[in-house]
């Protein structure tokens, strides 16, 4: 018998460092800790540090060109427009803002990155990442402001399209230049994610790309939520410009806009059949029908006939489940159910997708509210204490109390349609009632 056949086999293994083990494992540390074989994990950490290498390249060169662009600013409209005084001071300010700051925060990044010291530039520009935060909420007021410049002002229109037809441009307006720090910020966290999956622990610049990631990250969602708060805003402000007076108030805060489009509600017995415009938001959802097409100022627009609050609303689908053309969805509110069809059987089971969604969540923010407030009624203090607080503050403050009156008969008068409704105290009751009948006597003395 051979010797080798007695020989165990040599078993290869990978040392794992006392700080991978108590360190969140990345990308590559979990793939370097399951494979097997020395060889193995020398190809894969070549691996590592070819995509690493790539994605540095590709952060040095994009940032090359960003820098380029945000000079192009800073140097031929900025500097210029402020020697020649074309605009005044607030209006400069308001259109560009803080884009001379953040071409100064990218002039030091650049040096770092082309030194190849990634961790501690961004580390130092992680602490100018409010100049973009203030830039980005301040992006629709420069945008409304350019908009007007161009309009009104001819001198400002000629010099912009002076620099606009330099060769440096290449072809960009200013308007696709002003978005671009936007922009920046969602590449930088894609550049950084990539970057920091490729760098081993080991490397020193390891936590400072870690920081630099959740700071940036934090930076694009805000940018990202505050793009798509504006843009429910226009579009809520479309749909209220689509309706024909002022007694419907769509504006609301916290509410969103989700859907709008024709649907048939199917009427009581012997009425006509009628498409409706439906327009479906966060927590109400409103039926209406088109002006006269002869109407010579509101043929376009449409009169509000009904809102449905979507909090005491249940939606259930009638039919539409088979592949049969079109389908029926129900819904049913507390005095009043409804009935809509459509011929489209992808659009019908949008609408019901949508509008169960929107109930489900209304219902979910409801049941947080309730248990929020329940919690905040438990009383802290003893039954005695209570009762004497209780009993000193049954006399209201004659001030306190008829401004809060007066505010909540503005916010009814001001928007009649609110789904709110100011609950009535014992005192404004009883107070009415004396009111009341003091009045009754007055004029039964006069009568007399």
């Amino acid at each position: 018998m051979p010797a080798s056949r007695n020989q165990t086999p040599k078993k290869h293994c990978v040392s794992v460092s006392l700080s991978d083990q108590l360190s969140p494992p990345t990308t590559m540390s979990v793939y370097l800790k399951h494979s097997g074989g020395c060889n193995t994990v020398e190809e894969q950490r070549a691996r590592w540090e070819r995509k690493r290498n790539r994605t540095a390249k590709e952060l040095v060169e994009t940032e090359q060109r960003y820098f380029e662009q945000m000079e192009l600013i800073a140097t031929y409209f900025v500097e210029i427009l402020k020697a020649k005084g074309t605009l005044r001071q607030d209006v400069r300010e308001a259109i560009f803002g803080s884009i001379k700051s953040i071409h100064s925060a990218n002039q030091i990044l650049l040096v770092y990155l082309e030194d190849g010291k990634f961790g501690p530039g961004f580390e130092n520009f992680c602490s100018c990442l409010h100049l973009y935060t203030s830039y980005a909420d301040n992006m629709e007021h420069a945008v409304k402001v350019l908009q007007e410049q161009i309009k009104k002002n001819k001198a400002f229109v000629r010099f912009k399209k002076l620099q606009e037809s330099r060769p440096e441009f290449q072809g960009l307006k200013l308007e696709d230049l002003l978005p671009l720090p936007l922009q920046r910020i969602h590449q930088y966290k894609h550049l950084l994610r990539d970057l920091t999956e490729n760098t081993s622990r080991d490397n020193l610049e390891f936590q400072q790309l870690t920081k630099a990631v959740k700071a940036v990250s934090e930076v694009s969602q805000h940018i990202q939520d505050h793009a798509r708060s504006h843009a429910n805003y226009l579009q809520i402000l479309r749909v209220q410009k689509l309706l024909k007076g002022r007694k419907t108030k769509v504006l609301a805060p916290g509410r969103w806009y989700v859907r709008e489009g024709w649907l048939t509600a199917v009427p009581r017995k012997g009425e006509e059949l009628k498409p409706k415009m439906f327009f479906l938001f966060s927590d109400i959802l409103l039926m209406t029908k088109q002006c006269h097409p002869l109407h010579p100022v509101h043929s376009d627009k449409f009169i509000c006939q009904c809102i449905y609050p979507l909090i005491e609303c249940t939606v259930e689908k009638v039919f539409g489940h088979t592949k049969s053309q079109g389908g029926l969805i129900s819904l049913t509110f507390e005095s009043e159910k409804l009935l809509l069809m459509s011929n489209d059987q992808e659009d019908i089971h949008d609408w019901y997708r949508c509008l169960s969604a929107a109930i489900g969540q209304l219902r979910s923010k409801s049941t947080i509210v309730h248990k929020k407030d329940n919690l905040a009624r438990r009383p802290l203090r003893s039954k005695e204490a209570s009762m004497s607080i209780e009993t000193q503050s049954v006399i209201p403050e004659r001030g306190k109390k008829r401004n809060l009156n007066e505010g909540q008969w503005r916010e009814q008068a001001t928007n009649p349609n609110s789904q709110c409704s100011f609950p009535e105290s014992e005192g404004t009751a009883s107070k009415r009632l004396r009111l009341a009948e003091k009045s009754s006597e007055r004029v039964g003395s006069l009568e007399e």
